[in-house]
């Protein structure tokens, strides 16, 4: 998404042809493998693991944090080394998104109209301000210190970072539809006007 914007917005000109369907197959595949490697090498690690401290995690699902608080001392190294895999992945995606929204502020300020401006910053801040939701708290629940007992913080974050970010996105990016804005509004305006009616109703 951060490479989409960058190429509408310093390249407006080459859009059509820097994205075009290999590129939109390519970076999907990419997004698909990396993601499926890195579950895939937590899945397996997660098998090899010896469990001493019990079997009650305290979270919602079966986090790796959490299930490293169960694990005896020496038997979950493998699983740190997925685990800093998994974090080179995220700063590495983190690095390039930064590179691109660097380029994309650059163009933009030096757009010479103010609604240039704006509308230029209004694509790029929600796509922005949902990955930095997703990386920051995602790298704070698996970088942090394991304690002992669970904590609120941990529960919040692990619902800031798997529930919140892809709920947003469709939200996000459907505002800037003009079809499902106005069907968002004829839908609004049928629900008022089917509660007017029915409060209407019960006055008679």
């Amino acid at each position: 998404m951060a490479y989409d914007r960058y190429v509408s917005i310093c390249q407006p000109l080459h859009y059509e042809m820097v994205i075009n369907r290999g590129a939109c197959v390519q970076m999907a595949a990419s997004a698909w493998i990396s993601s499926i490697i890195n579950s895939a090498l937590h899945t397996g690690n997660t098998f090899t693991i010896s469990f001493c401290g019990g079997n009650t995690v305290d979270q919602f699902f079966c986090e790796v944090p959490q299930l490293l608080k169960l694990a005896c001392s020496d038997s979950y190294l493998s699983e740190v080394e997925v685990i800093i895999f998994g974090v080179c992945l995220v700063l590495s995606c983190f690095v390039f998104i930064t590179m691109s929204y660097v380029q994309i502020f650059r163009t933009v300020l030096r757009i010479p109209s103010e609604q240039g401006r704006h509308k230029a910053f209004s694509t790029c801040l929600p796509h922005l301000t949902v990955v930095s939701l997703l990386l920051c708290t995602a790298t704070f629940a698996y970088l942090k210190p394991t304690s002992s007992s669970a904590s609120g913080l941990d529960l919040l974050v692990a619902v800031l970072y798997t529930v919140l970010p892809p709920m947003m996105n469709p939200i996000i990016y459907s505002m800037r539809n003009k079809e499902i804005n106005g069907a968002l509004s004829k839908w609004m305006s049928w629900r008022l006007f089917s509660k007017n009616k029915m409060s209407l109703g019960l006055l008679w």
